[in-house]
């Protein structure tokens, strides 16, 4: 196949199109005057080319000449030696320029290929749509649409290039701006495994874009965050972070918004919740050589007495044989201050550990292990009414003033009290009746 000379350039992910396409093109092309496999194996293999880039592309809002999208997204997502250093230093010196010339030239004959001529050579017609598809209406559809726009970008310029060099330009550039793989294009990722156990990092396609503005007040607590983030971006001194306090007081919304705030400078964040945390030392061997500044996120986080997760965490932040990467930093959510769960029992001298300043020190030490601790109390009678006003107006929501305070106050009285979550709730409510 013509894929086997490819040197840099292997390792697909979603690449059985391109095998499939690239053993139909060598069908066509046998020097031997006969078919080299039946007619009927042919099309079967044509009908699952056209089949697997309609659903390809719908996965993704793919659009267009499908073939060439493909291509293109096989190029931007495939972590081999040359891309991975182009991402950190963008255009690259020495011999592995000869290498991926090489290969360039190889993926400007496979974007050469008249895909629709070749499937007709064998008496498939019909598919002349996948070459100008039109992938309808977006909306209600689950996907990355930045990511979308950055594919079919490149995919429009390199299907217009003239040689290898100049694709081998245009896709070195997208690296430098964009980054490689899955870490390069997206911004939030979850923790999986596959069949085998191995631990995954995964992307999350649909992120709310949350801003820092959109949290009303907690403007010394927003300030904390954002010197400690730019802090981390730009390799100065920075610190494990908690935000603790009141639900519904926008911590994690914080969270959110810090990353939509800093994407573009090479932050990214992965998900992890407290039962995966002895998967945590696999993820950060995934991530401690990339070009990017990652925040391990964790929501919510506390634990009961019986509950040992918490050790696995305290060894990866800190205390382990293995010092903690660079562009590695650990975020977490919490509405207790000191994390593990603490009875009266922990006050008493005289219960039955021999050692009770110990246990109680044991409890405390994974929050202490938290540099920069940032407190989010619930807001007063007066800060909420602030809240209800301003997302009111915000969502032009036509109410006098006192009727929208008092049907606010008797909102929050009967479902959880003051906070932010309760007014955005409450703006919600009135909106969903004014439809």
């Amino acid at each position: 196949m013509i894929t086997q000379e490819l040197i840099l350039y292997k390792k697909f992910i979603n690449g059985a199109i391109l095998d499939a396409v690239s053993e139909i093109y060598d069908y066509a092309n046998c020097t031997d005057g006969q078919i080299c496999d039946n007619e009927q194996t042919i099309k079967d293999k044509i009908s699952f080319v056209v089949n697997g880039l309609i659903e390809f592309s719908y996965m993704r809002g793919f659009s267009g000449d499908l073939w060439t999208t493909y291509l293109t997204f096989l190029l931007a997502n495939n972590e081999n030696p040359y891309s991975m250093a182009c991402e950190i230093r963008g255009e690259v010196e020495g011999s592995i320029n000869i290498a991926a010339l090489h290969d360039f030239g190889i993926f400007k004959n496979l974007l050469d290929i008249d895909i629709v001529g070749l499937f007709e050579s064998f008496g498939s017609c019909g598919y002349e749509f996948i070459k100008d598809y039109d992938g309808g209406n977006d909306e209600g559809r689950v996907f990355n649409k930045r990511v979308r726009d950055r594919i079919m970008d490149l995919a429009s310029k390199i299907k217009d290039a003239e040689n290898p060099n100049e694709i081998k330009d245009m896709v070195t550039a997208f690296y430098k701006d964009f980054g490689v793989g899955k870490f390069g294009l997206h911004k939030a990722f979850r923790v999986d495994h596959n069949t085998n156990g191995e631990t995954l990092v995964l992307p999350i396609t649909n992120i709310a874009h949350v801003g820092l503005d959109d949290l009303i007040g907690y403007e010394s607590q927003k300030k904390k965050l954002i010197d400690n983030t730019e802090a981390f971006i730009s390799g100065k001194p920075c610190n494990n972070c908690l935000l603790f306090g009141e639900a519904g007081t926008g911590k994690s919304s914080s969270i959110k918004a810090i990353l939509n705030k800093y994407y573009d400078q090479g932050l990214r964040i992965i998900e992890v919740y407290k039962h995966q945390f002895k998967d945590l030392n696999d993820v950060i061997a995934q991530i401690k050589n990339r070009n990017y500044r990652f925040i391990i996120y964790m929501d919510d986080l506390s634990f009961e007495e019986f509950e040992v997760e918490y050790k696995y965490l305290k060894a990866v932040i800190e205390g382990g044989l293995e010092k903690k990467p660079e562009n590695v930093l650990i975020y977490a959510t919490s509405n207790r201050r000191h994390l593990v769960r603490e009875s009266f029992n922990d006050r008493n001298d005289y219960d039955d550990d021999l050692h009770s300043s110990d246990t109680k020190q044991e409890k405390m030490s994974l929050s202490s292990r938290f540099g920069v601790t940032i407190y989010f109390p619930s807001p007063e009678k007066k800060e909420f009414n602030t809240i209800v006003k301003e997302l009111a107006a915000r969502y032009n929501i036509s109410m006098e003033e006192n009727e929208l305070i008092l049907k606010a106050n008797a909102w929050e009285i009967a479902h959880g009290g003051l906070s932010g979550r309760t007014a955005s709730q409450f703006i919600d409510y009135l909106r969903g009746q004014s439809l």
